[in-house]
């Protein structure tokens, strides 16, 4: 039986506030379209100082998601969050987010703790709980949210903030096909980190992280053409041992 889990609603949310790319580019005395056109981008969408930080921000998204699609808070049995920003390096964004849900209690979920991949990772996470024999008939509701600041540099310009809340369930509208058919890519590098805590910037090799973006593409294409025709020599050996029964 196809149980189709996907995406059942989506909402978004970027700060009010922002820095234009076009302006910054004459800040920084580069050429004209460095930044608007070689990143795409007019906008770097800041938080408003003391007022936002990554829990409100998601805070936000979250609430604006139940309120817009009319989504009862005991409606909810998993929240999953990814981010790597952090405001208190033990206490989670998830639970703090649990002050919208009321006296529901029962929600699965943590926080995902890793750059880029965190948000991918919680919605994984959710799409296998809906999938799963331990659904308990519940939308999973996952919330990507990061604020990302660099130092003066060549960097800068690639900042930004936002949050984006995804509610999951069965016959979604946007449903994934086979749960098996992706694959992952994951390796020990130094191209980002943060090994000072007193301060948000991170350290950055970004001729390293386009070599292991690049890598990181090319491992995943040839293992999923793999991982597809396996899938389909499969099934055609099942379709064969069917018809000689």
């Amino acid at each position: 039986m196809e149980k189709h889990v996907g995406i059942i609603a989506i909402e978004v949310y970027t700060p009010k506030t922002f820095i234009s790319q076009s302006n910054l580019e004459e800040y920084n005395g580069v050429s004209q379209g460095r930044y608007t056109i070689g990143l795409g981008q007019d906008e770097i969408g800041i938080v408003s100082g003391d007022a936002e930080d990554v829990n409100s921000i998601a805070l936000t998204v979250v609430h604006s998601l139940l309120e817009k699609y009319e989504i009862d808070p005991s409606e909810i049995g998993r929240l999953e969050i990814g981010t790597e920003t952090l405001v208190d390096k033990s206490k989670s964004t998830k639970t703090v987010l649990m002050s919208l849900f009321g006296e529901n209690r029962d929600i699965e979920g943590v926080t995902v703790v890793n750059a880029c991949y965190g948000g991918t990772a919680a919605l994984f996470n959710t799409f296998a709980w809906v999938e799963s024999e331990g659904w308990d008939g519940r939308y999973g509701l996952v919330v990507a949210a990061d604020i990302a600041a660099y130092a003066k540099g060549p960097a800068r310009p690639t900042s930004g903030a936002g949050a984006v809340a995804i509610l999951v369930g069965r016959d979604a509208p946007l449903a994934f096909s086979d749960p098996r058919e992706r694959v992952t890519h994951a390796a020990h590098t130094w191209d980002f980190f943060k090994p000072d805590h007193s301060v948000e910037y991170p350290t950055v090799d970004g001729a390293l992280s386009q070599t292991c973006y690049y890598q990181a593409l090319e491992d995943c294409y040839l293992r999923f053409v793999e991982k597809i025709e396996k899938i389909q020599k499969d099934e055609n050996q099942g379709e064969l041992k069917e018809d000689n029964i």
